[in-house]
């Protein structure tokens, strides 16, 4: 999963885009995408700081949320009885 706290963290500090993407294991592309969304709902690195990686995934990206939440869950118990 995306460091979100990360990237906010060191682009607070200043530090550049591509050397973010190298110490968060990711590409420049997601660093970019990253601060451009946090820049659209006005998040900062002081607003955040508390957040989790997943409160902050679910606020960059609620698109992704509405996504998920229509897929339907599989029944494992009859699966099991099937497969037995």
């Amino acid at each position: 999963m995306t460091e979100y706290r990360e990237i906010l963290r060191l682009h607070s500090q200043g530090i550049s885009q591509r050397s973010i993407a190298v110490s968060c294991g990711c590409s420049r592309n997601t660093v970019s995408t990253v601060l451009e969304r946090a820049r659209q709902q006005s998040f900062f690195w002081d607003q955040v700081r508390e957040l989790t990686n997943a409160d902050l995934h679910e606020r960059l990206y609620p698109e992704l949320q509405q996504q998920l939440s229509s897929r339907n869950i599989p029944d494992c118990e009859h699966i099991h009885r099937e497969l037995a």
